[in-house]
């Protein structure tokens, strides 16, 4: 089953990933490619670099980043291969360790990938 970790951070605080953190994610990206558990990953660009399409009363509309009314924002995924949700939540919570020793505040959300047949 595939599971989709979504990481949520505070856009504005300007905190950047230290040297220690990316060399240590780097780690376990590759760790858990090696082991067929990680079958992609990235960060995502600022909301002030980003538009969203929204369809309301029949009406499309483009609006511009960033958007204020975000406290946060998804900062990046990664899209893990696991047997269970409870799986996919142990390799997230690897992530999520990593991050403590820098002092970041951050929330993962696991969401399975249903995967329907359009054949």
């Amino acid at each position: 089953m595939r599971f989709l970790s979504l990481i949520r951070v505070q856009e504005n605080t300007g905190k950047q990933p230290s040297e220690r953190l990316m060399s240590e994610m780097g780690k376990l990206m590759t760790e858990m490619k090696s082991a067929g558990k990680l079958l992609d990953t990235a960060g995502l660009a600022p909301t002030a670099k980003s538009k969203r399409i929204r369809l309301r009363g029949g009406k499309m509309s483009v609006i511009d980043g960033p958007f204020t009314e975000t406290k946060e924002m998804i900062g990046g995924y990664a899209m893990l291969d696991a047997g269970s949700l409870d799986e996919a939540i142990a390799l997230t919570e690897r992530f999520v360790e990593l991050h403590v020793a820098d002092g970041w505040e951050i929330e993962c959300e696991v969401r399975q990938v249903f995967e329907p047949d359009f054949s």
